[in-house]
C-alpha cells in the first residue's frame, strides 16, 4: 500500500493512473461538449458528468497531496542527470499547479450564476465566489488554456517516460506499472 525507498506502493500507483485518466477522460469530455448545441441531447448530461468528475477529481488531489506528505519518496534520481532531477521536479510542481487550478476554474464557470455543483446527485458543492466582474467567461478562458497546458505536458511526461524506458533502459516506467 505505501510506498518504499526503491517501489511506489498500490495507494501511490492507482492514483497516478486513475487521475491520469481522468485528465485526458475530461479533456477530451469538455472537447466534444463546447460544440454542443441547446438542442443536443447530451447539452445538460455531459456537463453534469464533466462538473461531476471535476469535484471528485479535486478531492482526489487533495488526497493525493496529502499521500504524498505522508509517505516516502522512492529514490529513483541516482540515475538522473542534474537537468533531468530539475526538470522532472519542475513538471511534476507543475502538474499540481495545473490540476489545481483547472479544478478552480471549473468550480468558478460552474458556479458563476451562483448555482451549486452537484456530484452525482450525491452532495452538492456551494456556490461561494460569485462577484468576480464576467467571472463565467474569464474562468472559461483560463480553464480552456490550462486544458491545453495540462494536456501538452502530459505529452511530455509520457514522452520522458518513453524514453527512459526505451533508451535509458532504467525500470521508472516498470516501477509505476506496479510491475516488479
Amino acid at each position: 500500500m505505501f510506498n518504499t525507498v526503491d517501489r511506489f506502493g498500490l495507494v501511490s500507483i492507482l492514483l497516478h493512473w486513475l487521475m491520469a485518466i481522468v485528465v485526458i477522460g475530461s479533456f477530451g469530455l469538455g472537447w466534444y461538449m463546447v460544440d454542443l448545441t441547446y438542442y443536443d441531447s447530451l447539452y445538460k448530461t455531459l456537463p453534469f458528468f464533466h462538473k461531476s468528475i471535476g469535484i471528485v477529481f479535486g478531492l482526489l488531489l487533495i488526497f493525493r497531496l496529502v499521500w504524498k506528505l505522508i509517505n516516502v519518496k522512492p529514490a529513483f534520481e541516482d540515475s538522473l542527470s542534474q537537468f533531468e532531477r530539475l526538470a522532472a521536479k519542475a513538471a511534476h510542481f507543475l502538474f499540481y499547479c495545473l490540476m489545481f487550478f483547472i479544478v478552480l476554474s471549473g468550480y468558478l464557470i460552474s458556479t458563476a450564476d451562483n448555482s451549486a455543483i452537484s456530484v452525482f446527485d450525491i452532495f452538492q458543492v456551494p456556490a461561494t465566489i460569485t462577484s468576480i466582474p464576467e467571472q463565467e467567461d474569464i474562468a472559461g478562458l483560463v480553464h480552456e488554456y490550462l486544458s491545453y497546458s495540462i494536456i501538452g505536458l502530459t505529452v511530455l511526461h509520457v514522452s520522458a517516460a518513453l524514453k527512459h524506458h526505451f533508451i535509458d533502459k532504467d525500470d521508472s516506467l516498470i516501477k509505476m506499472l506496479g510491475i516488479r
